[in-house]
């Protein structure tokens, strides 16, 4: 028995009005970020890495090598590492000055050594241009090695001029002729360059119109060599880091 085919229904505008809505697209998921913003992070963080490390590494070898190229050569080719090994040894000359200077310093605690300085120094001192070189070097370096820092605080001073606030390093207390300029207790103030903190402007304050800071010694000299890119944190209470907003909040209650 054959059947007969079923014949397509006609498609009118009624069939259209009652036909269903297509089903809304699925909510589409938030791009992620861009591949180049990826490497761009990734390279970021390298740099963040290995510079502080890599710049420390490349210091290091420059000073290493600063002091082979002027110790090395004083060094007895039989006793020189250089001259048996392949290849050379980085940081002998530095071990070498060491120990020089601690054997110097061993030799001259004794009689004959005390004897052999007192002898060197009256011969220098007798030098017209030799003597003012000698006893200036001679008073920075007893200075700086009997103290843990020639810098002992970080203060803030207003220089150079009102309502101008400078980062200095108190040096020491003003002595001698210094201090006939005023009654008052004077302390020596080290304003310190951009980015060498060992060079700068010396000047001579009262002690009551310099504000003394927290923060160490290395962290102001972080903050002068960085230019104020590295900031110390501030470890005052939260009241006197904040004084408006500590002010506000004690109106409200």
């Amino acid at each position: 028995m054959r059947i007969p085919p079923r014949r397509a229904r006609p498609y009118n505008e009624a069939m259209a009005m009652n036909a269903e809505p297509p089903p809304p697209p699925a909510a589409t998921l938030p791009l992620r970020p861009r591949f180049a913003q990826r490497l761009r992070a990734y390279f970021i963080a390298g740099i963040l890495i290995t510079a502080p490390i890599g710049i420390t590494i490349y210091l290091a070898k420059l000073f290493l090598d600063f002091v082979d190229a002027r110790v090395v050569p004083l060094i007895p080719r039989s006793y020189n590492p250089d001259s048996y090994l392949p290849f050379s040894v980085p940081g002998i000359g530095l071990v070498v000055l060491l120990v020089a200077l601690t054997l110097i310093g061993a030799l001259t605690a004794g009689y004959f050594g005390r004897l052999f300085l007192q002898t060197s120094e009256r011969v220098l001192v007798r030098m017209p241009v030799i003597r003012s070189l000698y006893s200036t070097v001679k008073q920075i370096v007893e200075t700086i090695l009997a103290n843990e820092t020639a810098f002992r605080e970080v203060v803030l001073i207003e220089y150079p001029r009102h309502g101008v606030w400078s980062l200095g390093f108190i040096t020491g207390n003003v002595q001698g002729e210094a201090r006939k300029v005023s009654d008052e207790e004077l302390v020596s103030v080290l304003i310190p360059t951009v980015p060498i903190p060992t060079a700068g402007y010396l000047v001579f304050m009262p002690r009551k119109d310099v504000i003394v800071l927290d923060m160490t010694v290395e962290e102001g000299m972080k903050m002068a060599i960085s230019g104020g890119i590295v900031t110390p944190p501030d470890r005052r209470p939260p009241e006197l880091q904040e004084p408006r907003l500590a002010a506000i909040k004690r109106a409200g209650e």
